[in-house]
């Protein structure tokens, strides 16, 4: 078994592992065969010699190109035979390395494309690319639909501080963020406090380096043509990226590109359906508190309007004779109870009540005597009508703090009921 790929496998570094260290029908592998034909016939058994070796050279290609790398060669004594068939050795190591990136690769985005909103997606992409990336912190940043703003959009670390936290903004327009942007290609910070030293103003490093982060590698995300934002990688150890993830980073560009894209769609969708739902709640509670108004605005009319009716009768009725004194007093009580109605037809028509779900108070000290002995004048004329006589016990003086219109409304809705039920 040759050794493990070093140059001509760019995952021997920092990369994709073999998982379980062995090859399948794919795996390479130098059989080092002598051939060599002697023969006292000369020149006709040397051509043969010649012949069958690029026969078996002309075979290996062949696999190589229908993708099986279990090449077996032997060593051939002519020297530019020989460094063909170590070539092709070479080549069906190197390829079958790439083989087996590949389906790595496809193994992670498969993993992470199983993520249906974007918090999923990139809790996968944490726990995936350890694979493919070192990193102690994975960032992940938005571009704002007006393409002027890069917004924080979440983060993961196994650090105990986080500072650069989801919100942060700075504008593109300007910054490096924008060049990573136009070149495509990602940047590499192998000393941030170093480069903080350089650029002071630079708030997101700063908060990075209190993170405790020392490596960055910053990646750009474009979907279709279409930059969507930025996905950063960062170390606590100096030195940590080098061009090889870069260029692990960029085969999967494209694809992460777009699953985080839908992603952040999906998101947006989710979002928009809660909103729409709560605001569905809210109408359904609001649509109660506007019934329930409703309800105690109803009840609490009908007892000013049947003293206002009682008032009409006693007025109207030519039987019932009364002084010029008493027709005022009966006429200035209908007035308190259209009065009292407008106040509470108001309380029904006041939609931030409503919308509160709770009702004001506006308290202030009352005679209890003179409020109680007014509640009953309102009802005495309805009670006759039914010969019941409301009697008010004598009461010692004091007063009360509370609001008066609510009071009466309990006073009135408490006489109203005890004359309308009575027998």
């Amino acid at each position: 078994m040759p050794e493990e790929l070093s140059l001509h496998d760019p995952f021997s570094q920092g990369g994709l592992p073999d998982e379980n260290h062995s090859h399948d029908n794919r795996s390479s592998q130098g059989i080092n065969v002598p051939w060599r034909s002697e023969s006292p016939n000369g020149d006709a058994d040397n051509n043969l010699s010649s012949l069958r070796p690029i026969t078996l050279l002309t075979q290996a290609a062949r696999q190589l190109t229908d993708g099986h790398y279990a090449v077996e060669l032997p060593v051939i004594q002519d020297d530019e035979l020989n460094e063909l068939s170590q070539a092709l050795i070479d080549l069906a190591k190197t390829l079958e390395g790439r083989y087996r990136e590949l389906n790595r690769i496809d193994q992670i985005t498969s993993r992470i494309n199983a993520g249906l909103l974007l918090d999923e997606i990139l809790d996968n992409v944490y726990q995936d690319f350890r694979e493919l990336i070192p990193y102690n912190r994975i960032g992940f940043a938005l571009i704002d639909d007006d393409g002027q703003t890069v917004r924080a959009r979440w983060a993961r670390s196994d650090q105990p501080r986080l500072k650069l936290k989801r919100g942060f903004s700075a504008r593109l327009a300007g910054s490096s963020l924008e060049k990573i942007i136009d070149t495509g290609a990602p940047r590499i910070l192998n000393d941030l406090p170093a480069y903080l030293r350089q650029k002071p103003e630079s708030d997101s490093t700063q908060l990075i380096v209190e993170e405790g982060f020392q490596s960055s590698l910053t990646c750009p995300l474009i979907a279709s043509g279409v930059p969507v934002g930025f996905i950063f990688f960062s170390s606590i150890a100096l030195h940590t990226y080098d061009q090889i993830h870069v260029e692990i980073f960029q085969r999967i560009a494209a694809q992460l590109s777009v699953i985080v894209e839908k992603g952040r769609l999906v998101s947006e969708l989710a979002a928009q359906k809660n909103a729409i739902e709560r605001q569905n709640k809210e109408l359904l509670r609001l649509n109660d508190l506007k019934n329930t108004f409703v309800g105690i605005a109803a009840h609490d009319l009908r007892s000013p309007l049947s003293v206002i009716q009682t008032a009409a009768s006693f007025l109207l009725d030519p039987l019932v004779e009364m002084s010029d004194a008493e027709r005022a007093t009966i006429l200035q009580e209908v007035g308190e109870q259209a009065s009292y109605m407008l106040g509470l037809l108001d309380e029904l028509l006041d939609v931030a009540q409503i919308e509160a779900g709770k009702l004001e108070l506006r308290a202030e000290p009352i005679e209890v005597g003179a409020f109680l002995i007014e509640a009953v004048q309102r009802h005495v004329r309805i009670a006759a009508q039914k010969s019941i006589e409301i009697v008010l016990d004598s009461l010692p003086p004091g007063t009360a703090h509370a609001d008066r219109f609510r009071l009466r409304q309990v006073i009135d809705n408490l006489i109203s009921n005890a004359v309308k039920f009575s027998p």
